[in-house]
């Protein structure tokens, strides 16, 4: 045997950074629909950013360097998915979304497939970008709109 690292760290996901085409619509969308507040940005010109946390935990970084909206048929991200601890958590989410008329894509809660605990909602931001909301346990009394592959996989 060589020197092996016997002690082996976990990996987690850190933040993620999403290209946005307006800085400050999104900031107020991910602050209304999550709760995150801005604890660090940039005006610079041509160099605008927020850090968006939650608690002393940055969750996103928001870039403002793109036009457009989001092109899923494009290699890169698929969507980006939050976990909460209860359905109703997800059922409020969804009210705040409904009250800034987010689209959609699928009409409220469903369960990530046709009898599984888990599922929630799926949205997009102001620029088109996919995303979801859900709980672990919950949504089996709601509908899978595919019943034969994950409601979070294709759409």
């Amino acid at each position: 045997m060589g020197t092996e690292v016997s002690a082996r760290r976990e990996l987690q996901t850190g933040h993620v950074g999403l290209n946005v085409s307006d800085l400050d619509r999104s900031k107020q969308f991910y602050s209304e629909v999550f709760g995150f507040q801005v604890t660090g940005e940039s005006e610079e010109a041509g160099r605008r950013f927020a850090f968006l946390s939650e608690g002393q935990k940055l969750v996103l970084t928001l870039w403002q360097q793109s036009e457009g909206r989001f092109e899923k048929e494009r290699p890169g991200l698929h969507h980006l998915s939050f976990q909460v601890d209860t359905i109703e958590q997800v059922r409020e989410a969804e009210r705040r979304l409904r009250a800034l008329n987010a689209p959609f894509i699928h009409d409220g809660i469903v369960p990530h497939a046709e009898g599984r605990q888990s599922g929630g909602i799926f949205f997009e931001d102001p620029d088109g970008i996919r995303l979801e909301i859900y709980s672990p346990a919950g949504a089996d009394g709601y509908k899978a709109p595919t019943p034969g592959a994950p409601s979070c996989g294709f759409f």
